[in-house]
């Protein structure tokens, strides 16, 4: 199939050499044909030649490139790089593990797919496709994906801002049950935030088991507790989960009874985080360790000056109330907020909390969400495991 063509300005060539997976507007001239978001184009240079395939969209991204140089985008190209997906997930040990049955099979740029997510919940896949390219190859992604796990699929769905794919075999069910590390968790795939579960938290949920043994922990914007659940199987004297949602609280109590774990010691606090920070309620709990994990605060970066504002804000206050020794888990998932930038706040708050602070860990999200070493903007989740003198 020929596909439209889009010639790149001969100054900005050199720029596809470094093979970045996007190309802004800027370096294209006008389109000589008329092209409609979501068409497959090629990118072309001197006498005609192709640089680059991708996905054409009428806004300041112009393409995401699918492929350095020409290729067919069919369902044997999403096949080829599905299964490369899933043999990385392979390596990594996420694939038929008795221990873990919720992985990220694709993470966009990571995979050499931009605009398109892939979550896999046990025998389900969610589908979240992020440009309009990758929503009009959904029917080539769906059956690609059923074809490389080999039958084993019972549902994929498409969970888009159109949310229409009418080819899913969506037979009424929303919900399925996962295992991470061993921990139970059920997954809302269809009213669930994102595709339903925030996988990328894994590694650092394990990583505060480690700590939580005989602590009161408070865990800020718990969603559907993932931190909460990792800190009572680890021996947590006592939890707080803090939620402004009550469908998220909900959430809560529901994966607590799914593992089996006693409510005794374990509360559920539907509350603004940030006004629940600053509290007398939340000096008076006497919290050994604080887990932040808020939503992305900034998207754009017309948002990103606000989103500092809150950031200092919420870990200023959870450094006043933690006692001496006590540890903060903090995060940023705003991909516009640079770990520089969220390190360089959270520093900015403990100079107003008046108080020492050491950083234990540095953290970032699990290998099944892979960065391209060309595309560093894929790394978006920061994260600090802080001692507070």
């Amino acid at each position: 199939m020929a596909y439209p063509s889009i010639k790149i300005k001969p100054k900005r060539i050199e720029s596809l050499s470094r093979r970045h997976p996007w190309i802004f507007s800027g370096a294209l001239h006008s389109p000589s044909q008329e092209m409609e978001d979501g068409d497959v184009v090629e990118v072309v240079g001197p006498g005609k030649k192709v640089l680059a395939t991708g996905h054409y969209s009428n806004g300041s991204i112009a393409v995401r490139v699918l492929a350095f140089g020409q290729v067919q985008v069919d369902g044997a190209f999403y096949k080829d790089r599905l299964q490369n997906a899933l043999e990385l997930r392979r390596r990594l040990e996420l694939v038929d593990s008795a221990e873990t049955n919720g992985f990220r099979l694709v993470h966009g740029e990571g995979d050499q797919l931009p605009g398109l997510v892939i979550d896999i919940y046990k025998d389900v896949a969610v589908i979240q496709a992020h440009s309009h390219g990758m929503q009009r190859d959904a029917v080539f992604i769906e059956d690609a994906l059923r074809e490389v796990f080999d039958g084993k699929l019972r549902q994929v769905v498409l969970k888009s801002a159109e949310n229409a794919n009418e080819r899913s075999e969506f037979d009424g069910e929303s919900t399925v049950d996962i295992l991470e590390n061993g921990h139970a968790f059920r997954v809302n795939y269809h009213t669930g935030q994102k595709t339903g579960f925030f996988l990328d938290q894994r590694d650092n949920r394990e990583l505060l088991g480690k700590f939580a043994k005989g602590k009161r922990i408070l865990n800020a914007f718990s969603y559907s507790g993932g931190f909460s659940v990792y800190a009572l199987k680890a021996g947590a004297e006592e939890v707080h989960s803090l939620d402004s949602s009550q469908k998220a609280i909900d959430l809560v109590e529901e994966n607590i009874q799914l593992n089996g774990l006693s409510t005794d010691n374990h509360k559920c606090i539907t509350a603004d985080a940030l006004g629940y920070l600053h509290s007398d309620e939340a000096r008076e709990a006497n919290y050994d360790i604080v887990v932040l994990d808020p939503p992305a605060f900034a998207k754009h970066r017309s948002a990103r000056h606000r989103a500092i504002q809150a950031y200092k804000r919420i870990n200023r206050d959870a450094f006043k109330l933690l006692k001496p020794g006590g540890i903060l888990f903090t995060f940023s998932c705003s991909q516009v907020v640079t770990p520089d930038l969220f390190y360089n706040t959270v520093a900015a708050a403990s100079i107003e909390a008046g108080r020492h602070i050491r950083v234990l860990h540095q953290m970032s999200q699990p290998a099944d969400h892979p960065v391209s070493i060309f595309h560093p903007e894929g790394s978006y989740l920061k994260g600090l495991v802080l001692s507070i003198d």
